[in-house]
């Protein structure tokens, strides 16, 4: 019997990757740590795994016939679908930046071993559960200029209601803030605290999503929120209230 099915949630994890052996075997291995697993070759066939299974994480192949994994990946984070951990033989940094930009929640490049990959999934899960407040029913409610936040929905509410869309590694990103208000945070600090001391994202990437946390917020109210002090970091400047 696999312990570790007995320690980890029900996570249900979809492989899309069009390498029918490596998508066996990345499957075969992550089912053996506990996880749900599901697969897809195309964008087709991950559509009708999304229609009939409650998909938590979509490892994610950059390289698909039809649909690519970047335009599925755009696609999925301006929903608010799964996390998403892309993979391609693409590992150079404009790529990597290209993934995380549009929504990716990790970048690992080809070739990999599937020990790191399940490290990497992992990582994203904890995440995710040290946003919504480390267990799935004890989310935690922020207020800061009229947003609403909920951890346990990874939900921000605009001031007039309306729910806007955050990719994992935006809403990362404002959780942190969101704990360190009118304080000026590094890169690294950022990093760290966002994504954990092992984090292979860099400041590039950092400032990419940021980027785009600042535009979305920034379109619901006037004035800076988010503000950049150069050679030393950001800075959340806005009151916020716990619930």
């Amino acid at each position: 019997m696999n312990t570790q099915a007995n320690v980890l949630p029900a996570r249900h994890i979809l492989v899309v990757d069009d390498d029918s052996q490596l998508r066996e075997q990345v499957v075969g291995y992550l089912r053996e740590h506990g996880y749900q697993l599901h697969a897809a070759s195309d964008a087709a066939t991950m559509e009708l795994a999304l229609a009939a299974a409650p998909i938590d994480l979509i490892v994610l192949d950059v390289m698909l016939p039809g649909e690519d994994g970047l335009s599925i990946c755009r696609r999925l984070s301006e929903t608010g679908g799964p996390a998403i951990v892309m993979v391609s033989a693409m590992g150079d940094e404009v790529d990597r930046v290209l993934g995380l930009e549009l929504g990716a929640d990790d970048y690992l490049p080809k070739p990999c071993s599937p020990r790191e990959l399940l490290a990497r999934v992992r990582a994203v899960f904890r995440r995710l559960d040290e946003v919504r407040g480390g267990a799935p029913r004890r989310g935690k409610t922020y207020h800061f200029q009229g947003f609403v936040v909920d951890t346990l929905r990874r939900q921000l509410r605009a001031p007039n209601g309306t729910t806007i869309l955050l990719t994992g590694g935006e809403f990362s990103l404002l959780s942190v803030f969101l704990e360190n208000p009118q304080r000026i945070l590094s890169r690294d600090q950022l990093l760290e605290q966002a994504r954990g001391s092992q984090s292979e994202v860099f400041d590039r990437a950092v400032d990419v999503q940021i980027s785009r946390l600042r535009r979305k917020l920034h379109a619901s109210v006037e004035g800076e929120i988010i503000k950049t002090y150069r050679g030393a970091g950001y800075l959340f400047d806005a009151k916020v209230t716990r619930a």
